[in-house]
């Protein structure tokens, strides 16, 4: 009997879904690669073993299987009392998700939250730390009502402003963009934000690959897909994270748009 609460990973049955006029022309060979590029079967062991972990539990269980240790810096800028929005660089797109989650929850006992818009908000032990939305609705279109939630609740906000994972461009390996939705909604909540630098990279394969489909106009994230491959890549690593000073929300006037200040923060995190 499976546990239909558990979320696994089932290549066939999101191509059967997502596809379905093509899937009975896909050949065998190509889904056995997608299983094994996604590691299928090595995470959905560790799915069922940590089935009764959640929140900060399950991403400690998740270090543990990574066998990732974390070094912290700048710990005597984490502020007490009052709440924050943490904003971080997106290296890896597997462990420093887990790894700051688990810093910062130890730290608030708990009191954090992911604003995170994929498929991590199915994962059953993470579910205590992502804003509950609407289960029938669309996640995309339900975004903005969980971000309104999320600034509007009386946890401690974790946020990755650029959305997608680093790119490497010109030979340097930054985020792209960093939306202005946490500068705008900070202030919105008097919300101070802390930056949030995180040591890590992927390999040249993932980041020759997302160039190859950005110059091609490839518009599906095909890079996505690699990446729990990443993640099993940098296992048995020590990885960095390093706290900056709080930024009053109030410093975020009129004399900057939203996205200079952006950009502002995203310059402060790549110093620290």
């Amino acid at each position: 009997m499976t546990d239909d609460s558990l979320f696994l990973i089932d290549i066939d049955n999101i191509l059967r879904t997502k596809a379905p006029k093509y899937y009975k022309y896909i050949p065998k060979f190509i889904i056995s690669y997608l299983k094994k590029i996604v590691h299928q079967e090595e995470i959905n062991v560790f799915l069922r073993e940590s089935k009764d972990r959640l929140g900060v539990d399950f991403l400690e269980a998740s270090l543990d299987f990574l066998d990732a240790k974390v070094e912290v810096k700048g710990a005597e800028n984490l502020p007490e009392g009052g709440l924050y929005t943490f904003v971080s660089n997106h290296p890896l797109g597997g462990q420093d998700g887990v790894a700051l989650g688990y810093v910062l929850g130890k730290h608030y006992n708990g009191k954090v939250k992911y604003l995170v818009n994929d498929l991590l908000m199915n994962l059953r032990g993470l579910a205590p730390l992502c804003i509950p939305i609407n289960k029938t609705g669309k996640q995309a279109k339900d975004f903005p009502k969980m971000v309104e939630a999320g600034f509007n609740s009386d946890d401690q906000l974790i946020m990755f402003p650029a959305g997608l994972c680093s790119r490497r461009n010109n030979g340097v390996i930054r985020d792209l963009e960093w939306k202005k939705t946490f500068i705008v909604k900070s202030v919105q909540a008097h919300r101070d934000i802390v930056p949030v630098h995180f040591g890590g990279r992927n390999s040249d394969f993932f980041y020759n690959l997302a160039n190859i489909c950005k110059v091609l106009g490839i518009k599906f994230n095909i890079a996505m897909l690699y990446l729990a491959d990443e993640m099993f890549k940098n296992r048995h690593k020590t990885f960095t994270v390093t706290f900056g000073k709080p930024i009053p929300w109030q410093t975020f006037d009129k004399s900057k748009t939203p996205v200079q200040w952006a950009q502002y923060v995203k310059d402060i995190v790549y110093k620290l």
